[in-house]
Parts: C-alpha cells; structure tokens; sequence
C-alpha cells in the first residue's frame, strides 16, 4: 500500500514537473524573436566615402562590415573557420552534444557560466538575436533558437551570414572588412595563409592580432593550418608554405582623421535626409567633391603655420604668459564647378569640430575691396582712374556722410564730443597711415588704400556695392554703410571664396557643393548633384580685375604669392587691431581662401596681417594642389583692349615711354589722351602720380 502510494505521488510530481519545464519553455518561446527575422536581417554594413577621383577617403560605420555571398568567400577561408571553429558544422543539427558536455563539466567546476559549447550555428544566434549576458537561460534560448535556425536555412546560408557578422577584430565585421583590415584586399584574394589568420582570429580577435603579437599570431595559423590539414582540407605540402609565409599586416584600415571637418559637414548634410541609422549602417557609398592630394596639401600648409604658432606659444608659456592656439581654416573650390577641393575648418578637430569655413563670421577687412572694385569697374571707373589718397575726414549731418576736409588737421577744429562720437565724425586711415595723394586705381588697389576705397563707394553708393556681393554668391548679412568698403560687415570664408571664384570663371557663379552622388549598398542612385551655374558678371570685367589682382600679387600686398611660381590672383585682408588676416586667391583652376584669426578675437599681433600669415598658408597649398596640373594663364575675352600706359600719368604711352606698362580696359574706357612726346606741353590737368616702390606694405 505504503509503495503504491510512493510510486503514486512520485508520478504526479513527475508530470507537475513536465508541466513546468513545457510552461517555461513555452514562454521562452514567447520571449524568442521571430526566426523569419534572419531572411529579412540587413546587416549592419559601412558607409564608403570617395573623392573626386573615386579613391575611398573614409567610413561611417558602428560595425565596419561590406556583405558578400557565400560564392566570393574563399573556399580555404570557409574551411579554416570550419576546421578551428566548427569541424562537424555539415554533420550536425545545430547543436554538439559532446562541446555542451565539456562546457557543462567546466561551468560546474566554476560554478558559473564560464564556457560555452558553440557550434557555428548557436555563434550566429547569438551575436544576431541575443545578447552576451551569461546566464542558464540565456543559453536555454541559445540552443532554441539555434534549433529553429538549422529547421529554416540550409548549412550554406547559415555560412554565410556568419561570415559576414562575425568579429575579427579592429573594428573589422565579416571576412570582407576583415582582408581589408589586415591585408588591403577584397576577401576573394586572400591566399591559404591570409585565411588562415582570419580564421584563428575569431576566438579571441585581440589577443590574436598580428598587429599586436606577431609570434602569437604566427602559433595561432599554424594551429589553425594544422587542423586544416588532419582534416584533410589541405595537403602536407600545403600546411609547410603557407606556415612559412611572413606576416605583413598593413590593410586598408582607413583612420577618421582624414579630412574630418569635411567629414563632418558631408555628414551633417546627409543625415537630416537619410538618418543616422542609414547614413551609418546601410553600407551607402558617397561621392564627394574632395581631391585627397589638394585635402593632404592643405593639412600640409596649415600644419606649418601650426609648428610656427606651438613655438610662439612655447615661448610665451616660459615668460609666464600663456595665449590660447591661434586657429586657421582654409576651403578650397573648383570654379568651374563649385566643388569643394580642400576643407580645413580648424588647426585640430579633436579640440575642436566648429568649422570656420562655413561657421564662423568675420570680418573680411581689405579682402572685401575686391567686390567693391568689380562694382566700380563696371560703373565708370576704370584701372587708370585717378583717386586722391588723402587723409579724408568726414561728417554725418543726419541724413549722410559728406566729405568735410581732405586734412586730420581739420579735426582740431570740431567739437570734442564729436570727435569721441563714431556716428558724427569719421576718418578712414591707410595702414601705418600713410597716403600717397594722386595714384591710379590699380595702385589704390594694390596697397590696399582704404582712403580711396571709401571714395569708391561714395560716389557708387553702398547698395550697389551690396547688389554685387549678392551676386557674387556673399549671403551673409551686410551692413548698408560706407565702412562696408573696408569690409566692416561679417561674411564666411567659403562664400567670400565663392565670390573670388567668379572672377576665375569669367562670371559664371556656380554654387558650393560637396556631394557629388549617392548610391544605397545595390548600387541604386539616391541623389545626384550636378553644378549650379548662374551668369551674374561679363565675363570682360572679370578679366579686367584679375589682371588688378595679379598686380596684388606681383607688387602689392599679397608678393608672397610670387613664390607660386605660375598666374594667380588674389586679394590680403587684415582688420582692425589685426584680429583677422585674409588671402583669397586663384588660378583658373582652383580658388582658395585661407582665414587666420582666434576665435574670441584677441589680436594677433603688430604687423600680423593677411600678406604675413595667410598668404604663405595659401600659397604652400596651391603649389602642392597643383604640382601635377599644367601652368594655365588666363584667356583673353572679348571686349578686352589692351593699351600701353605712362605709371606717372595715367595717359596713353608712346613705345619709347619709360615708365610704361600693358593695361588691360573694358573696350571704350580706356584713356583717349596720349603722353606727349618730349619737349611737348602735357594736356590740361595732367596730374603726376605716385609711383610705389615694389617692397611697400599695405594691408
């Protein structure tokens, strides 16, 4: 009776038991994600980014990873993962009874859940649908969905998702980032013993990286080439050469610190669009405008001007003072098609990411002239026009400014609080206060005049000036008064660049751009870009003030530019207190512009001006951006004549003239009075002119 009833209660514990377990295993199923799930899984794949010339410049990624099919994997890599990783993998349902046997044996000694006993197939469940938590029941969903996974996809599909997801180490995801990563080829040209330090790297991707232990890694193929061979994937022969083969890590593994700042603005352009998610996993491949060689040059310049200012700092540390790192930027664009070249927002993204290209407004100081001048030259004025460069005061009545004396000395005579009063008393000084009285407008030009500038504008009127900035693409806002012709409104480097690249392209403005086209990861466009052209100047007054612009470079205050070697032109800037210093310039097939300056605009220093400090960065740059261009000089247009100049009057020279020089006018604005021959009277208000020497400074 007594064993009845034992035998009994026993059976119905049993079943409560059952009960239990199929309770539990039913909610564990609940709890287990679709397994329909993995036919429709996207991996996580990198975003490739390319230059101008299609070479890959940079990824966006959190896994590094570029899916392939099973049928581009080596059959030698698919057989040392298999012999290191799984050797029974095409003989098993997903699970190895003796692995969880071992495992078990060992978690019970530890008393934990130490080892797993993982198939390649219970790997894939894993680091797809599961997390790393260590836990009995974490494992019991393991094996559940492994058995789901090996019921719904056949042993090759089941390959080859885990040869695309699993980790190799230095941000490396699948076989196919991994070649790049260790070796700089696609996956489909690793050779026996190339797969088999992929293989061997699996288990432990950094303790078995060649670029941290090359004698370990060595042990670790010749394990994996040894196991190849038992299991007869390879031949003897074949197990000896590939053991013997050097390892020469050094892959494709492409560093962030590669143009960043541009990095950053591609990216800050195509997120709002696509999504993070999809800019950083969907394994898009976006074309820039970036020319690598002109983004490396650039690094290059600016890195010097870094080297001088860590020195100068250095010393001022030792002498108890300490200024902040002075910063630079420097953008860089074909005018022909508005397509960034060369960015560098910053002296070191990783102190800083704003980017002072595009972000920072500034004032642009004498840089400014140039737009000032092409309004000129296309009302009335032309390069032999004659301005007086005077000490010129002015008063404002109310309603305007109007000239008051062409003397200081008439300062003396007004009110004192007038004189502490901006908006009612007004003298534009020249740098180092110099003036010079009568000069051509090609000088005031060249040594940057702001007395004649300020005249300039007067007579043409601010908004005009304003027209043409709007024209020549400057959309920051400007400021409707006279100091505008100093460049007293905050504008940014890459449009101030825009504008000087007009005059490149003959008064075609094409717009800035950076991308050229994306595809998604099947290669289908998403959006393509092509350039903006808009024709806003005649193509002759580009020419004419390019030809005022070399001047700047040939005698002016951008010399430095000389040292380029081939035709340039450009414009200095430098404000005031020397906060800021300018050189934009060009050839006519690359534009650039380069901005000195601190952040919180702290002066740079007496005699820091644009000519000192950024027209050497720009012309470092130019010649490394275009040593492998050929030497172009600027075409002539139509409605361009050329006459033979006397530098001391402004009049038509006669051949034999000494002071004479090649004028380029817009046809019918050239002088029509000749300089007479020797001996002869001069015309009726002949003025005689001063001639700079070559070696002057202006600003």
């Amino acid at each position: 009776m007594v064993n009845t009833r034992k035998i009994i209660l026993n059976f119905v514990l049993l079943i409560l038991l059952l009960a239990a377990l199929a309770g539990y295993f039913r909610q564990l199923l609940k709890e287990l994600p679709p397994i329909e799930n993995l036919q429709s899984f996207v991996p996580r794949q990198t975003t490739n980014i390319y230059d101008i010339n299609n070479q890959l410049i940079a990824e966006f990624f959190t896994e590094r990873r570029t899916f392939i099919p099973l049928n581009q994997i080596p059959i030698h890599l698919q057989n040392a993962v298999l012999a290191i990783e799984d050797d029974k993998f095409f003989h098993h349902w997903g699970i190895s009874p003796r692995g969880i046997l071992r495992a078990t044996i060992n978690n019970l000694v530890r008393r934990r859940i130490a080892q797993g006993g993982s198939t390649i197939t219970q790997q894939l469940s894993k680091v797809i649908f599961l997390t790393s938590e260590r836990s009995f029941r974490r494992k019991i969903k393991e094996l559940l969905l492994t058995l789901q996974l090996e019921r719904n996809y056949s042993k090759q599909e089941i390959l080859q998702f885990y040869l695309n997801q699993i980790y190799f180490g230095r941000g490396a995801y699948g076989v196919e980032a991994a070649a790049k990563t260790y070796f700089g080829k696609h996956a489909s040209e690793l050779d026996l013993a190339e797969c088999a330090l992929l293989a061997g790297l699996i288990r432990a991707p950094n303790y078995y990286s060649p670029f941290n232990n090359i004698q370990r890694a060595e042990n670790r193929r010749a394990t994996v080439l040894a196991r190849m061979r038992k299991l007869g994937f390879i031949s003897a022969d074949e197990e000896r050469q590939a053991t013997g083969e050097p390892i020469n890590p050094g892959g494709s593994y492409i560093p962030t610190k590669i143009a960043p700042y541009f990095l950053e603005y591609i990216r800050s352009l195509l997120a709002p669009k696509y999504g993070e998610d999809l800019l950083y996993q969907g394994g898009l491949s976006i074309y820039t405008t970036l020319d690598i060689k002109a983004q490396s040059a650039a690094e290059e310049a600016i890195g010097r001007l870094v080297e001088y200012d860590n020195l100068r700092r250095s010393y001022f540390e030792n002498h108890h003072s300490s200024p902040v790192p002075v910063q630079v930027a420097l953008v860089a664009l074909d005018p022909r098609t508005g397509g960034i070249r060369a960015m560098v927002g910053g002296r070191d993204f990783r102190q800083s990411q704003f980017n002072r290209t595009y972000q920072a407004q500034r004032q642009p100081g004498s840089c400014f002239k140039v737009i000032l001048y092409t309004a000129a030259i296309e009302n009335g004025y032309s390069p032999t026009t004659i301005l007086n460069d005077s000490p010129l005061v002015y008063l404002n009545d109310g309603r305007d400014w109007r000239l008051a004396a062409q003397t200081t000395d008439y300062l003396k005579t007004l009110p004192k609080e007038w004189l502490k009063d901006p908006m009612k008393v007004w003298t534009p000084e020249n740098y180092k206060k110099k003036y010079f009285g009568p000069v051509l407008l090609r000088t005031a030009l060249e040594k940057s005049l702001n007395s004649c500038a300020v005249q300039i504008i007067m007579n043409i009127s601010a908004n005009r000036v304003i027209d043409y900035a709007r024209r020549l693409g400057i959309k920051s806002s400007l400021t409707n008064t006279y100091s505008l012709a100093l460049g007293a409104s905050d504008v940014n480097l890459l449009e101030l660049t825009q504008a000087f690249g007009v005059l490149s392209n003959y008064g075609i403005r094409t717009e800035p751009y950076a991308i050229v086209r994306v595809e998604d990861k099947n290669g289908k466009i998403l959006e393509e870009n092509v350039p903006q052209e808009t024709e806003v100047l005649n193509p002759a007054t580009c020419f004419v003030m390019t030809n005022l612009l070399r001047g700047v470079v040939e005698r002016g205050t951008g010399r430095y530019a000389r040292n380029l070697g081939r035709p340039c032109a450009g414009k200095t800037g430098t404000t005031n207190e020397f906060t800021d210093a300018w050189f934009v310039g060009y050839t006519p097939d690359l534009v650039a512009g380069v901005w000195v300056g601190y952040d919180d605009k702290t002066p740079l220093g007496e005699g820091m001006t644009g000519g000192s400090l950024a027209c050497p960065v720009w012309t470092d740059f130019m010649k490394k951006a275009l040593r492998e261009k050929p030497v172009l000089d600027f075409p002539v247009p139509s409605g361009i004549n050329f006459c033979l100049i006397d530098r001391r009057t402004g009049l038509l020279a006669l051949k034999n003239t000494r002071e004479a020089y090649l004028e380029a006018f817009l046809s019918g604005s050239e002088p029509k009075s000749y300089l007479p021959a020797p001996g002869q009277v001069l015309p009726s208000g002949t003025t005689f002119l001063y001639i700079p020497p070559p070696d002057e400074d202006g600003f």
